[in-house]
């Protein structure tokens, strides 16, 4: 299969790397499927690229990179909707907001996007119990460097 992406042109994808959202991404209800694609270098961020819409592109990270505390629950719901049964499969990834300059970033800690690795399910998890933001800083928590 042959997409055009936003940030990499045109690329070809096998079945099996797409990532299935069964109720979309909130606010993208109709965009269902989307692949992941490397950010170049820079190891720690990825591109979740939707397979119908070039222009819809999110960066991804993982927030436990950036806060090792980052904690929450996964919802029967989404157990159920991606069918996940073992711990071992989930991977967990958020939304990055880039900014100018870099290090002023944020992610989206308030909506995680949990991947089922061993069925490429995937959803958009909205959280209301924990008082994350939806734009956290993500390079405060990590160590200043002293050169």
């Amino acid at each position: 299969m042959s997409i055009n992406t936003k940030y990499h042109g045109e690329m070809e994808f096998a079945p099996e790397e797409i990532w299935h959202f069964e109720s979309g991404i909130p606010g993208f209800l109709n965009e269902k499927k989307f692949v992941l694609l490397p950010l170049e270098d820079n190891p720690l961020f990825q591109i979740l690229q939707s397979t119908e819409n070039k222009d819809l592109a999110f960066v991804l990270t993982n927030p436990f990179y950036f806060d090792k505390n980052y904690d929450f629950k996964i919802d029967e719901g989404t157990l159920e909707q991606l069918s996940l049964q073992n711990e071992k499969d989930v991977a967990v990834m958020v939304i990055v907001t880039v900014k100018d300059p870099f290090e002023n970033s944020t992610a989206n800690l308030q909506a995680p996007v949990i991947f089922n690795l061993s069925n490429q399910k995937a959803k958009q998890m909205i959280l209301t119990q924990i008082e994350y933001k939806t734009r956290e800083l993500i390079f405060q928590q990590l160590p200043v460097s002293k050169g």
